[in-house]
């Protein structure tokens, strides 16, 4: 697909033809970029809690110089930067491609979907600028926005309003990622889905919804909560929490004023895991529609979509909410202890690891420190192995484990924590003067270390296989027989069967927070 021939280039302001139009952006001559691109009709008035639908053609050249609003949402407990202001009208997306692109080069596409707990975020925070990693990696990136909290991930179904809204949203995302991406130089055959937590999440349930096939080609997920999926009578439940806050009716709140929805999304985002350690207020359903089943008993069954993957997590997750004193996970002893007995209560029959197992998986002198190791193996870990071996039966998996923490992580005891590793995978590895993650030092090894992250991920994105040419150790599919996993860190190494001891303690029987 090219730009019309009709429509004036302007030098520094390139022109792509999409499907519903010609899109302007900008070349600062390492990247072309274009910004704010509609993907979907405004999801306002009898649109919300309903399916993305197309937004209407147009004949005139539109402006994408500049992000579009963001999914409303509350204030994060970490400053996040999302890059613009939010509106219900969200559904915009944004490409980085290198300057020397044209359409039809066909080159690599990686299309982010951004983290945040399903209520935080959006595609255009500084920290996912792909200014770096497309113009480094000769590859086009597009990061996307996707309704967020009640607004995405209610069900009202019973009300006769769609489920599963945010996912539906990603999904149109990458329908017009395959409608329009050749017009910005990428290649609709080969795009890799690749998020993180939250977003990692939305990857891995995509590869078990049957309405995603064909529209991905490979998929990296980065700190996966994979089991963070609810049931319909427990999305119900929580739907019916968030009516008794607004006290409203579905029908009422369809109509409420957006910031009606979002004060009484952040009342019920704290009051979910408070009173049920290691559950979130809002999180994808098993609807038996659009998601028929549990990702990762699909993943087991061989159900996923025969897509490579990319898979891992860090080797601290929790310290992060023990750092920001969140109640997301249940980091403290008692809190541990209360979501052991909500899992026994909820799933009689699975088999939880024993106080023996604990010590010995967790060899720690304090409990809770023990406590931060099982808070980041049930909500991560061990999701991330189960999904790993059971799609490893259909597709090639490529397992890590990100242990690299500067010295003043260390410092403060966060270590190699949940997120840690995405300013290393977008080359955005200083975020502006305030920023203290280098402050004692490692700036260096972090560039090294970077560097060694975006060869892998972008060569992924190409070719399927992680491996290139750098002198590194050659990292194999994970399989039974070994477990291979690469642990990125000052000097990577690959370890067969890292994970040894908390698999013998949590079995192979997956726990799933229903």
């Amino acid at each position: 697909m090219t730009a019309d021939t009709n429509i004036q280039q302007v030098p520094g302001q390139p022109v792509a033809q999409t499907s519903y139009g010609p899109v302007r952006g900008t070349d600062d001559g390492r990247v072309k970029t274009w910004k704010g691109i509609r993907y979907a009709a405004a999801p306002v008035g009898e649109l919300r809690w309903r399916a993305p639908v197309p937004p209407a053609p147009s004949s005139e050249v539109m402006d994408a110089t500049a992000f579009g609003p963001v999914s409303p949402q509350p204030r994060s407990p970490i400053p996040m930067g999302l890059g613009t202001r939010a509106d219900e009208d969200c559904l915009f997306l944004n490409v980085w491609a290198p300057s020397d692109v044209e359409p039809g080069d066909a080159r690599p596409v990686m299309v982010w979907v951004h983290g945040g707990a399903y209520i935080f975020g959006s595609g255009s925070q500084p920290l996912y600028d792909g200014t770096v990693l497309a113009g480094g990696s000769d590859v086009v990136v597009v990061t996307i926005n996707y309704r967020l909290g009640a607004l995405g991930f209610l069900d009202f179904s019973s009300d006769g309003f769609d489920t599963n809204i945010a996912l539906r949203d990603v999904l149109a995302a990458l329908r017009w990622v395959q409608d329009n991406i050749a017009g910005f130089g990428g290649d609709p055959d080969r795009v890799t889905l690749f998020g993180e937590s939250a977003g990692a999440a939305i990857t891995t349930t995509l590869m078990a919804v049957p309405a995603a096939a064909g529209l991905f080609s490979r998929a990296i997920a980065q700190s996966a909560p994979a089991t963070s999926i609810y049931d319909k009578a427990r999305s119900a439940a929580v739907s019916r929490q968030f009516l008794d806050r607004l006290g409203m009716t579905a029908a009422q709140a369809h109509r409420a004023p957006v910031q009606a929805l979002i004060d009484a999304s952040q009342e019920l985002f704290d009051h979910v895991p408070t009173a049920t350690p290691g559950l979130l207020a809002f999180a994808p359903t098993v609807d038996g529609e659009l998601v028929p089943d549990y990702p990762v008993t699909l993943a087991r069954a061989g159900k996923t979509h025969p897509v490579p993957l990319l898979i891992g997590t860090n080797k601290n997750e929790a310290a992060l909410f023990r750092f920001m004193r969140s109640p997301l996970m249940p980091i403290a002893p008692k809190a541990v202890r209360t979501m052991f007995d909500e899992i026994a209560n909820d799933q009689p029959g699975l088999q939880l690891p024993t106080a023996e197992e604990v010590s010995l998986a967790y060899p720690a002198r304090l409990a809770r420190t023990r406590s931060l190791g099982v808070a980041s193996d049930v909500g991560f870990r061990m999701p991330t192995l189960w999904f790993a071996e059971g799609h490893s039966a259909v597709a090639p998996v490529y397992l890590y484990r990100f242990d690299w923490a500067t010295p003043v992580f260390k410092a403060i005891r966060l270590g190699a924590a949940h997120a840690t590793e995405l300013p290393y995978v977008w080359g955005n590895l200083v975020g502006g003067p305030r920023d203290v993650t280098f402050k004692l030092g490692g700036l260096k090894t972090g560039e090294e270390l970077s560097q060694r992250v975006r060869a892998r991920w972008t060569a992924f994105a190409t070719t399927g296989d992680p491996n290139v040419p750098i002198g590194q150790p050659q990292w194999a599919p994970y399989r039974s027989d070994d477990r291979a996993t690469l642990v990125i860190d000052r000097d990577d190494r690959v370890v067969d069967d890292l994970d040894r001891q908390i698999r013998r303690a949590w079995g192979n029987e997956v726990l799933s927070f229903r």
